[in-house]
């Protein structure tokens, strides 16, 4: 029942999308990219309603924390976050620990709290880099074989962020995967959280802590 209403409400603010934009005049291009990340958002948010809200753990970033970082966020309790150390630029472990402009600094797993996978930070490039153009690359190097890939305007706690969603249907997996991230602009450059589970269910599962995450995010 809870999913439902939430899908109900999600859709209905779809349908409030496209009827702005045909009020304002955007092409048919904006408006399917817009039905398609209103739907996008009803089914995380049937997801996540049927799943709960993820009970808050540890805050992370600061330079005192596990993981310091150009951004804050909550992390899902019982969470555990770990520094990682990219090694040096010709470093070929290093090389392994870069997606596009971005490179791993933090790695927050799941295991603790019953689940298998990790919500993962990422940073890099520099003030004034284009977050959806820094998402579309990480994206390109996460997985060279996707579908249904789709971009929408969000919000990473009080700063503007784009989110994307796509399957992932690389030979290397058993199966094909749903796969979610948000990046946003910093004065320090790109972050990109992204989640990332053993199988499309343990995604699902592990939703609210990424959404946790998301709405909790602050820079400064």
């Amino acid at each position: 029942m809870r999913q439902g209403r939430a899908r109900g409400a999600a859709l209905k603010a779809a349908t409030a999308v496209l009827v702005l934009g045909a009020v304002t005049g955007c092409s048919s291009e904006q408006a399917a990219d817009a039905e398609a990340g209103a739907r996008s958002t009803a089914d995380a948010t049937a997801t996540a309603a049927a799943a709960g809200s993820a009970k808050k753990g540890a805050t992370i970033g600061g330079p005192d924390s596990p993981c310091p970082m150009p951004v804050t966020i909550d992390v899902a309790a019982d969470w555990k976050p770990e520094a990682v150390e990219s090694g040096g630029a010709d470093d070929e472990f290093g090389a392994l620990l870069r997606q596009g402009p971005v490179t791993l600094v933090c790695e927050i797993d799941a295991k603790p709290a019953g689940n298998i996978g990790f919500l993962r930070v990422w940073a890099g490039g520099k003030a004034g880099d284009d977050a959806r153009e820094a998402l579309r690359a990480f994206v390109a190097d996460a997985a060279k074989s996707r579908e249904k890939e789709t971009y929408t305007v969000t919000k990473a706690g009080e700063r503007d962020a784009v989110e994307v969603t796509y399957v992932n249907t690389d030979d290397l997996l058993d199966e094909p995967k749903k796969e979610r991230a948000f990046a946003v602009a910093t004065p320090e450059g790109v972050v990109v959280v992204d989640l990332g589970g053993l199988d499309t269910q343990e995604h699902e599962e592990m939703l609210p802590a990424y959404e946790l995450a998301r709405k909790s995010l602050r820079t400064g």
